[in-house]
């Protein structure tokens, strides 16, 4: 039976998720200055957004997995719980620890190359850290509140990669329509260059989802499966 405590988590995280889908599209939208930000669509355009979307749909079916447990019972809904997981362990805990270490390390070295100051001006600092900080620490609770069931390494890593290859389409496809990059940093690389961010980002992709697939190996053992009493 699902945990009190993890229920009330998972319905506390999804309604902050719910707030910031709203609220942080929503910044500035009559502002000449956030132009860009919002032109041509802001959830298919900015990896960040993108992942708030992914959070909230996650959590949501983890609190939809909740209340179906309490209502039929683990065995009557393996679809729901299997989904959950491989939602979890192929694109919400990679993408969160990604745009997390991705964001952070850009944004210490030079801020310009990827949060440009003058956001400063729109977006609080508590915003900033909700789409780029929160984001990994919620997950990482997740993860101690409960196992995680991982698919085949060839199922998991595919799913991963098509993502990362869909979203790297549509950079180059904005830009081939555009003339203008999603992020700044781009525009300071070569071609060759570009092509080495695009290879190094998903080496470290792949790599978060096998640090993942340790982290719920290492809380919860090898052998938890959906359905077990630890869930």
């Amino acid at each position: 039976m699902t945990k009190t405590t993890t229920c009330i988590y998972h319905f506390l995280v999804l309604n902050w998720y719910i707030f910031l889908n709203y609220y942080i599209p929503n910044i500035g939208k009559d502002e000449e200055k956030l132009k860009e930000f919002h032109d041509g669509g802001v959830h298919s355009k900015y990896l960040t957004i993108l992942n708030l979307l992914l959070q909230n749909i996650f959590f949501g079916v983890a609190c939809l997995d909740d209340v179906l447990k309490r209502v039929k019972g683990s065995k009557d809904i393996k679809f729901i719980t299997s989904f959950r997981d491989l939602l979890f362990t192929t694109l919400a805990f990679p993408i969160s620890t990604f745009v997390f270490l991705v964001f952070w390390a850009l944004f210490f070295y030079d801020r310009n190359l990827v949060y440009p100051k003058g956001l400063d001006e729109f977006f609080p600092a508590w915003t900033n850290h909700a789409m780029h900080t929160a984001i990994l620490p919620l997950l990482l609770v997740e993860t101690i509140l409960r196992p995680h069931h991982y698919p085949s390494k060839k199922l998991g890593l595919s799913l991963l990669s098509a993502c990362n290859f869909a979203y790297i389409i549509r950079i180059l496809w904005r830009y081939a329509q555009t003339g203008n990059w999603v992020y700044p940093v781009f525009a300071f690389l070569s071609p060759l260059g570009i092509i080495i961010f695009f290879s190094a980002s998903a080496i470290l992709s792949i790599s978060i989802y096998l640090l993942g697939e340790k982290i719920n190996q290492w809380t919860w053992g090898a052998t938890v499966k959906p359905g077990m009493k630890k869930e």
